[in-house]
């Protein structure tokens, strides 16, 4: 990682830090893998000479990648969410998350093939919600009955008629 940055997310990767940093880094804009440091002896997760951290960025955020073992599996309590501007870009991601071993989940939630769950938010859904009151009400209802969300729809109902 760069010397000025401060502070680096770490996720936790069975053994495929490498490939998870890989796929990002081919999805995401202003994401790349910088750095692949290897394991000076064996150690839990693997042996001497394997991929031990992956240094990578995604979207520009300053991330670490350890190859620790199966006994941390990530959960839903940890996501990265991707503001998108458009439903082609939603799709995109989505679709490049989920048709790339991931799954779909609800309400814009989808988790890739190592567990790593991600919210594909577009800004309209963010910025109704931002808005309060009726219209954040009705964006929110909106987004509840959806898996991969649904532009045109948050669109409508933030314009509908209090």
């Amino acid at each position: 990682m760069s010397a000025a940055a401060k502070a680096t997310l770490c996720l936790w990767y069975d053994k495929d830090a490498e490939a998870a940093a890989c796929f990002y880094s081919e999805t995401f804009p202003d994401s790349r893998v910088t750095a692949v440091h290897h394991a000076p002896a064996d150690f839990p997760g693997g042996k001497a000479g394997d991929a031990l951290t992956v240094e990578f960025t995604v979207c520009g955020l300053a991330c670490i990648g350890l190859n620790g073992g199966p006994a941390f599996p990530q959960s839903e309590a940890f996501s990265l969410q991707i503001a998108t501007d458009s439903q082609e870009e939603t799709d995109r991601y989505w679709n490049a998350i989920v048709g790339h071993g991931g799954q779909e989940s609800e309400c814009g939630w989808c988790k890739d093939q190592w567990g790593l769950n991600w919210q594909i938010t577009p800004r309209v859904l963010t910025d109704a919600m931002a808005r309060g009151g009726a219209v954040a009400q009705r964006a929110f209802e909106a987004m509840m009955t959806m898996r991969k969300i649904d532009v045109a729809a948050i669109e409508a109902a933030v314009k509908e008629a209090p």
